[in-house]
């Protein structure tokens, strides 16, 4: 009586114990396959192999807090440090020679971005001379070199590993659709050849010019240069998009920097997803009959609003030439030129 009750007891607590094994092996399984993705360093790297099909990325919650000033401390001194904990970069903010130690052995390729249509192809040779001087040395650069006329664009002589691509487009009928189809082209740009060829990309005016060195102390995941005109107002000034039935709309107490459009960048893949959100607003906008206040300009500060830059430029690497050089400012490495912007946009 008791042997087929002990058996009995013996079985069930053995199927028990498979039953538990099993149960572990596939929890333990799953976790695995879980949390793996979450450690490592780069989870964005396998979006590469799908052409940058954009996972949608989290914005920042709008919320009212203090303007962040650039000059909050004294009026000779710069901020550093963004209250989102970004670093504002300026001369004295970084060792450069430290900075090279640890960069270059990273094998890293560089892309530069700038639009020549129209009467704008005048500036490319200085343009390239001047970044052949300064910008990325030491480094594999690519230039991509947008254009309406091949034939217009001069052939700079370039160092070792720095290389030229003339990028044809179609020719605007007026300066304002080159603007807004910008960021369009560039990240079609990006998604069809860019993003095999370069690691950062920089996107830049071609009216501009390298003053002094520009080099891996701009990198970041993504980042917005501050614009020269507006770095000491406060930002009820800033001229943002006020409109809002545009996809531009800043309402009044909102906004951190006003942000140039003559220089943004960043990884590759984040370029594409800034470029392509920015073009989205411009296209729901042109459904709506509208057109922002500062074309791309007002899109790209949009976009910097809700999806903070990750690195932040001085007014050093976006001065004025039309503007004197200010003492809180030890060096001017990148500036626009003064130029004469109603005939070249005629």
């Amino acid at each position: 009586m008791h042997c087929p009750r002990l058996a009995l007891g013996l079985g069930f607590c053995l199927l028990l114990g498979i039953t538990l094994c099993s149960l572990w092996v596939y929890v333990e399984n799953w976790l695995l396959v879980s949390y793996i993705p979450y450690y490592l360093p780069c989870p964005e790297i396998f979006n590469m192999k799908l052409q940058y099909e954009e996972e949608p990325s989290q914005p920042v919650a709008q919320s009212q807090y203090p303007q962040p000033k650039l000059l909050e401390q004294k009026p000779t001194e710069l901020l550093t440090l963004t209250p989102w904990l970004a670093p504002i970069v300026s001369e004295g903010t970084f060792n450069a020679e430290l900075l090279h130690h640890i960069y270059q052995p990273l094998n890293l390729t560089i892309g530069l971005t700038a639009f020549a249509v129209g009467k704008y192809t005048r500036f490319v040779q200085h343009f390239l001379e001047s970044a052949e001087q300064f910008f990325m040395r030491g480094y594999r650069v690519r230039y991509y070199i947008f254009t309406h006329d091949p034939q217009a664009i001069p052939r700079v002589p370039l160092g070792p590993n720095r290389h030229l691509s003339v990028v044809p487009v179609p020719g605007p009928s007026q300066w304002e659709e080159a603007s807004t189809r910008r960021m369009e082209v560039i990240s079609m740009h990006i998604a069809e050849r860019a993003h095999r060829e370069v690691d950062y990309l920089f996107c830049l005016n071609v009216d501009t010019a390298f003053r002094n060195p520009w080099g891996p102390e701009t990198l970041g995941d993504l980042v917005a240069a501050i614009h020269p005109g507006y770095f000491t107002v406060p930002r009820h000034q800033f001229p943002y998009e006020r409109r809002p039935i545009s996809t531009a709309f800043v309402a009044d107490g909102e906004g951190d920097f006003y942000y140039g459009g003559a220089v943004f960048g960043g990884r590759v893949a984040r370029v594409y997803e800034f470029t392509r959100g920015c073009h989205m607003g411009i296209l729901a906008d042109k459904a709506n009959g509208i057109t922002a206040a500062w074309q791309e300009e007002s899109h790209l500060n949009r976009r910097f609003l809700s999806h903070k830059p990750s690195k932040v430029l001085s007014p050093e690497y976006l001065w004025d030439d039309r503007q004197p050089q200010p003492p809180s400012l030890k060096l001017i490495r990148f500036s626009t030129l003064n130029k004469d912007t109603a005939w070249l946009q005629s």
